[in-house]
């Protein structure tokens, strides 16, 4: 395989080049051709002895996907709106709110970072701890709790 790829990577490279404008997606797709080639490599058609033309269409094929993708995705970000410039909250001591959060006990401290910071569903972060979606509901609640318990702490601090 490694032979075949030396002898006919320049090739392909020029063909997906002429297809794509950008020649990363074009040694993408020549990359998916041989992968191809290695993964059919019993169907893989020869003519006159030669996979060359079975790699040229399948680079071809490969390149208007990678094309058909991109401009996918191009469609996709158009239509998605433009994240509104926002304020950050305004509170009077933030780092009492660091601080509450830093008190947690290190299992409670990650539920609530998975969920209510990085804005994980409860799933993935039991997903992500590899413990039951359970056990991610009642660490959240006492994480809660203790929060509610500190920030009516320091909200009384603040009068």
């Amino acid at each position: 395989m490694r032979d075949l790829f030396d002898l006919h990577e320049a090739r392909l490279f020029r063909q997906a080049c002429r297809l794509l404008a950008d020649r990363e997606d074009a040694k993408d797709a020549v990359a998916i051709a041989f992968l191809e080639a290695w993964r059919k490599k019993a169907a893989v058609r020869l003519v006159d002895g030669s996979p060359l033309p079975w790699l040229l269409t399948t680079v071809v094929n490969t390149s208007r996907n990678v094309e058909r993708s991109r401009r996918r995705y191009r469609a996709l970000l158009a239509r998605t709106p433009a994240a509104a410039a926002v304020d950050p909250p305004v509170a009077p001591d933030e780092s009492g709110v660091l601080a509450s959060l830093a008190q947690l006990p290190g299992v409670e401290r990650s539920v609530v970072v998975l969920v209510v910071l990085e804005g994980y569903s409860e799933r993935e972060a039991a997903d992500a701890l590899g413990i039951p979606v359970g056990t991610v509901k009642s660490r959240l609640s006492r994480a809660k709790a203790r929060l509610r318990d500190g920030m009516a702490a320091l909200e009384a601090s603040w009068t």
